[in-house]
């Protein structure tokens, strides 16, 4: 089988015996061409030859075409910040001041969607008959948080029937693009929300369900196999995500696969996951990475399976790295002899801690990802940086990325679990869960 052919097995049917490997190579896929994160972005032939790219290197058994959650954004009014190495981040929330409920679908000519359908189009005459296309739309409850910013969560609380009117909207943006991409020729859609992981199960059937449910209804109804692909620590709300009856689930390094599987494989569902993108692919070597892979795949059972990375790939990840993951993935017996004695090497960093009883005044810290790449902890600093505001001199906010070695070991030395999350004077206060605003200024009165 070719790689499309193995997606469509995994989908139809499950079982196999040749697991698939989907790379999630968005911007990281200029880097392969020397191009920065903006220009293939922006730029059609340079985000054409770059897909090209990762194609050939990385014999990608699918692949997606962007991995940009800010594309409908842009369009409905929110400003962006671009940056050289990593997508744009959304710096303004046209609904924050608003309780008001658009009417607008962006149309396919609008900003940069015509962009994006014809590098479609022209991958899919390029590589399509051997490789499954995925076209990344933001979810609707990620794009309901771009728009109304962080008041999204007090909502919740003080005004749900603002938000469920919100989030029909977004779903209708969500039914809009997933057509002009299904139209383009793509395989797979997949519905990028990572605020799922930042609500609780309970909000989740009580504003997602009946969106997502709709969602890949409608999306299969067109002919395409759809994937509900969350980051950050959603696993408190895998089982209500199969509810929804996506074909599949893809999620990153803060959930356990083995046990997210087992909830997956009772509804039939295939997964996908889960390469940590830091501390394997950005900062590990050849080593580290083929050990991952084949310690995962000896994790778990090889049906209703894909291996990929957690989330879209960091620009100066490595390709000797990735290109390790795929041999461990379509080479695997070969690679598990070739690693069967290696023992991974963790750097000894050492990082000073602050003295927590002795501040003199309180510390917010803010443990992400990566508040630039990552919308769940751009909207957990968020959280973080308006208490900041609120209190003025009063407190201190820090962020720690997930994204160097010093940053690293900083984060195993305090024990944090789950990213991102917030601690007050060294004390967890909210993790893998964006804080309302009055949660959070609560937290930080008891501190002063």
């Amino acid at each position: 089988m070719n790689g499309k052919e193995k997606i469509y097995n995994v989908f139809k049917n499950g079982s196999q015996k040749e697991v698939p490997w989907v790379p999630f190579a968005g911007v990281h896929a200029g880097k392969l061409k020397g191009y920065t994160a903006r220009e293939v972005l922006t730029d059609e032939n340079k985000l054409f030859e770059s897909l090209k790219e990762v194609n050939k290197i990385y014999r990608p058994d699918g692949q997606p075409v962007t991995f940009d959650l800010q594309i409908e954004a842009e369009i409905l009014g929110c400003e962006l910040k671009w940056s050289e190495d990593s997508p744009p981040t959304v710096i303004s929330h046209p609904l924050s001041g608003s309780e008001e409920v658009p009417d607008r679908i962006p149309a396919r000519d609008e900003g940069r969607i015509p962009l994006v359908l014809n590098v479609m189009k022209k991958m899919k005459e390029e590589v399509g008959e051997k490789t499954a296309l995925y076209g990344l739309l933001c979810g609707p409850f990620t794009l309901a948080s771009h728009l109304r910013g962080t008041n999204l969560f007090m909502d919740m609380v003080l005004n749900p029937d603002y938000v469920k009117k919100l989030m029909a909207y977004t779903t209708e943006v969500a039914r809009a693009i997933a057509s002009y991409y299904i139209e383009a020729g793509m395989d797979v859609i997949a519905a990028v929300d990572p605020m799922v992981s930042q609500i609780s199960p309970e909000h989740f059937k009580e504003f997602l369900n009946r969106s997502y449910t709709e969602l890949f209804a409608f999306i299969r109804d067109e002919g395409a196999f759809s994937s509900f692909f969350v980051c950050g620590n959603a696993s408190k709300n895998i089982e209500e995500m199969c509810l929804t009856e996506p074909d599949s689930i893809s999620v990153d390094e803060n959930v356990s696969l083995p046990e997210a599987k087992e909830i997956t494989d009772k509804h039939g569902i295939v997964i996908g996951g889960n390469i940590p993108l830091t501390t394997v692919m950005l900062h590990g070597n050849q080593q580290d990475n083929m050990k991952y892979t084949v310690d995962l795949l000896n994790s778990v059972s090889r049906d209703n399976l894909i291996i990929s990375p957690g989330c879209d790939m960091p620009y100066d990840t490595p390709v000797e790295n990735t290109v390790a993951v795929e041999q461990a993935v379509h080479e695997t017996e070969k690679v598990r002899e070739m690693v069967k004695n290696y023992e991974v090497r963790e750097e000894d960093i050492e990082v000073e801690l602050p003295d927590y009883d002795a501040l003199e005044k309180p510390l917010i810290e803010v443990f992400t990802l990566d508040s630039d790449t990552c919308a769940a902890c751009t909207y957990m600093k968020a959280a973080a940086v308006e208490a900041g505001k609120h209190f003025g001199d009063k407190v201190e906010v820090v962020e720690y990325k997930y994204t160097t070695p010093e940053n690293i070991a900083r984060i195993k030395k305090m024990g944090v679990e789950k990213l991102p999350s917030i601690y007050i004077n060294g004390e967890l206060k909210f993790s893998s869960i964006v804080p309302n605003r009055r949660e959070l200024l609560e937290e930080v009165e008891k501190c002063l």
